[in-house]
């Protein structure tokens, strides 16, 4: 038998499910568009620079960048897995240097990582609030529910 996770192993009957962050999905999503985007872009200075750069070098580094980039995905739910997040889309554009395109991809992906962080906390903030209004609602009606018909 598999082994449960805490969250299975911690659940309860009627205990409600913990939702997942929007902001976090949003910033997961960008970071591995991002990473596919760094391995194919690794790809092209392969071919451009092969006799300028070592192609082990330019292989090593584009993959790390690309593996970083899917593992960063696992810190974002973290106080400071957002500020990873900024570092890599720094990184993403600092990557111009050895193909100028990547300039204008990393400055993109960095204003769709922004756009996605800021309507992904907006949307938690309003997920929050409605479901604090529904708790008020349910807790002041809880009196006038008559019985549950299945």
């Amino acid at each position: 038998m598999a082994k449960l996770t805490k969250a299975q192993r911690e659940w309860r009957p009627g205990m409600p499910k913990k939702r997942r962050s929007t902001k976090v999905m949003f910033a997961s999503t960008v970071l591995l568009l991002e990473a596919f985007v760094a391995f194919f872009g690794t790809l092209v200075v392969f071919g451009l620079r092969r006799g300028e750069v070592a192609p082990g070098i330019i292989l090593g580094v584009g993959i790390t960048l690309s593996v970083v980039l899917v593992l960063a995905c696992a810190v974002l739910s973290k106080p400071w897995g957002m500020y990873v997040g900024w570092g890599l889309q720094l990184l993403l554009i600092l990557t111009g240097f050895a193909e100028p395109t990547m300039f204008i991809v990393g400055v993109l992906f960095a204003i769709c990582w922004w756009y996605g962080v800021r309507t992904g906390m907006r949307i938690d903030r309003e997920v929050a609030q409605r479901d604090r209004e529904q708790a008020e609602w349910d807790a002041s009606h809880r009196d006038e529910a008559g019985p549950e018909t299945p």
